[in-house]
């Protein structure tokens, strides 16, 4: 046997040796050897071959600022099914555990408690120390006898850098231990040490996983009848993962979500205590994102070493709303009045007049049924121009029912799946609403456009349930119910009339409104879009661009746009959100834009404005949504103003781009791994 100094000396050397070997950036050396013995009996060695996964690639921003690194260190973790089969349920181990590494018992068992399926799974080795001394480390693996189950090993390490992480917590993701299922869908090796089996559950970490985990290698062993390993018969060694460049600006981020955090605070002390949540969307008009902000947001670093039970239900339950959601791409709200491009653009391809003249009372009366407009006042006859700056509800009310008249009558009154699809909601799946918008993110919703088809389907989904409880005579709940079992696939004038100022069944994701803008920004082309902008190999050489697809065209004449654009402007101008922008240095960046105020049913509207700069030759978008919270000129455009000002360094705001342009070349890396920004631009401070 090798004398008990010697042995110490091996084991210390293994330790040290594998977090060296780490973070020299090209292999994780998986194994602390110990050896037990010089001699073995030849005929019983056995080989077996590990696993020894790559080093994960970073996630930058657009000037390579890193987002999300990955280093290595020394990390001690328990595997709870073997240390439970210790003697009184191995507590002692636990309190002996504990005070080892200087932590309290009930921290060491909250971090070691499973919160759910597909989170942590009991029979995983849980992260409960990282950064740990290698002496600590070594006294851990030289004292297997007191620690069964307990294991110190140079492992990844995922560290969220800060601000920045925070601020895009929802796009980022997170990294959690691969489950069963994983491992058959995605086809992925398993080493079987905790800390290392990790794969993106959510935002880029799971859509760009593949690319991001790089490729494993693989040590065969030698290993003796006593279960010693004696020696290494081959070494493949991994290939590192690419890095993942995106075009998010890290300081328009941070500045995105304070102003979007201000909007809500504010909209909350002037009497609105509903609005507790909302999001903001920045992208080129060619389809890349330089900001997001989801409101509330979570710190994503709760995940790294495994999430508590409290973090857990903070996350994803309701209490604290549901940080988890991505409100940019899954939120799912009421456009109001910045919908009424799309139903402008309806009225256009029908062959209805841009200069009207169309009337705007105070009310219309559609089928017996009043609709009344924002104001009282009669404001007379009018333009499509007009009627977008002011933003008149009866313009529209009544060129929607002019429209449901003569678009397939009949067929508003059938109840079948294959009945045609009407005029104004064509046009506004053609701007992308309805679907979704194929972000390279996992998360994401549809909204809804009222087709005939949807209206069909919703009213199959709920026949049975507003039938049985259902009653003519019953309470009002109950009359809606039982009307709604006979009629609720019909599309009625009233339905149209209110999805023309995007309210009643309409719903659209902000990520939807802000590309359905850049559509009318651009010239009338519809991409899907990107944060991803590149992958780097680890040498720093450009494996992939990657490039927002083009995946429609507004069916509108390049007239028309421009008569928009116009229409926007004046808006900004002399409309609805004169008074947001009054003082804005409109000379320098000229803003078209759209307020809209989505009403809701026994509660307080949510806040919409859509917005692209410069309008003489747009080159950004901005969207801003806040439930609850009210108009659109008083919560989301005055949000909105605060962006522009950081992107462009205006009214006291330092410019998050030189001369208001975002990064045209990717920041380079070195094979040594240092990261330089492009020309002309510095990473976040």
């Amino acid at each position: 046997m090798i004398p008990a100094a010697r042995r110490r000396l091996v084991v210390l050397y293994a330790v040290v040796a594998a977090l060296l070997l780490s973070l020299g950036g090209r292999l994780w050396y998986l194994q602390v050897m110990t050896v037990g013995s010089y001699a073995s009996a030849a005929t019983q060695d056995q080989v077996r071959t590990v696993i020894v996964p790559p080093v994960r690639g970073q996630i930058l921003d657009d000037a390579g600022q890193p987002l999300v690194e990955n280093h290595t260190s020394l990390v001690v973790s328990v595997n709870k099914a073997l240390v439970s089969q210790q003697a009184g349920g191995g507590i002692g181990e636990l309190h002996r555990l504990a005070a080892l590494l200087g932590m309290r018992y009930a921290l060491l068992q909250e971090k070691i408690r499973p919160c759910t399926a597909g989170v942590s799974q009991p029979y995983q080795p849980i992260p409960v120390a990282e950064q740990v001394p290698a002496a600590l480390a070594l006294q851990i693996m030289e004292n297997q006898g007191d620690y069964p189950g307990v294991s110190a090993q140079a492992q990844p390490v995922t560290r969220y850098v800060q601000p920045y992480a925070t601020a895009a917590a929802q796009m980022l993701g997170y990294l959690q231990p691969i489950t069963p299922q994983e491992v058959a869908q995605r086809h992925l090796p398993v080493t079987g040490f905790s800390g290392v089996d990790l794969v993106g559950q959510a935002g880029l970490e799971r859509h760009y996983d593949r690319q991001l985990r790089g490729t494993p290698g693989t040590q065969t062993l030698i290993v003796n009848a006593a279960g010693t390993v004696t020696a290494i018969r081959h070494q493949a060694s991994p290939q590192a993962g690419n890095s993942l460049v995106t075009s998010l600006n890290s300081q328009l981020q941070v500045d995105t979500y304070k102003d979007l955090t201000r909007a809500i605070q504010r909209a909350q002390s002037e009497g609105n205590p509903g609005a507790t949540s909302g999001a903001a969307v920045v992208m080129t008009t060619t389809g890349r994102i330089l900001a997001m902000a989801s409101y509330p947001t979570y710190d994503p670093s709760i995940w790294t070493g495994g999430i508590s039970n409290r973090a857990f239900k903070n996350l994803f339950g309701s209490a604290h709303g549901e940080p988890i959601l991505n409100r940019a791409t899954q939120g799912e709200y009421g456009p109001g009045s910045t919908f009424k491009v799309t139903s402008a653009s309806a009225a256009i391809a029908d062959g209805m007049s841009a200069a009207g003249p169309y009337s705007c009372p105070g009310s219309v009366t559609i089928a017996g049924q009043p609709f009344h407009n924002w104001t009282t006042q009669n404001l007379g006859p009018m333009s499509l121009h007009t009627a977008l700056v002011w933003s008149c509800d009866t313009v529209f009310y009544q060129i929607a029912y002019q429209m449901y008249l003569h678009d397939h009558y009949g067929a508003n009154f059938r109840a079948s799946p294959h009945a045609p699809l009407q005029k104004m909601q064509r046009m506004e799946l053609r701007f992308g609403f309805g679907r979704d918008p194929g972000i390279d993110l996992p998360e994401q919703s549809p909204g809804t456009i009222p087709t005939r088809q949807w209206l069909y389907y919703y009213w199959k989904q709920y026949k049975n349930y507003w039938c049985k409880h259902g009653n003519a005579n019953g309470s009002y709940l109950q009359q809606i119910a039982y009307d709604d079992c006979r009629t609720a696939y019909q599309w009625t004038p009233g339905q149209a009339a209110i999805a023309a100022i995007g309210q009643g069944y309409v719903t659209v994701t902000p990520l939807q409104l802000a590309r359905a803008y850049a559509a009318i920004a651009n010239g009338g082309t519809l991409y899907s879009p990107r944060v991803g902008e590149a992958l780097l190999s680890p040498a720093g050489k450009v494996v992939q661009r990657i490039r927002p697809p083009v995946v429609g065209h507004l069916p509108v004449p390049h007239w028309w746009l421009r008569y928009l654009t116009n229409a926007l402007q004046g808006v900004i101008t002399g409309g609805t959100a004169a008074q947001a922008f009054a003082g804005f240095p409109l000379n320098r960046v000229p803003i078209a834009a759209k307020t809209g105020t989505a009403e809701i049913f026994g509660g307080q509207a949510t806040s919409v404005f859509a917005s692209f700069a410069p309008a003489s030759d747009p080159q950004y978008v901005v969207v801003v949504m806040v439930p609850k919270s009210g108009e659109g000129a008083d919560v989301s455009a005055p949000c909105a103003r605060q962006i522009w000002d950081s992107i462009y360094g205006l009214e006291g705001h330092q410019a998050v781009f030189p001369d208001g342009q975002a990064p045209r070349k990717l920041p380079g890396m070195s094979a040594t791994g240092a990261i330089t920004a492009p020309p002309g631009y510095q990473g976040a401070p």
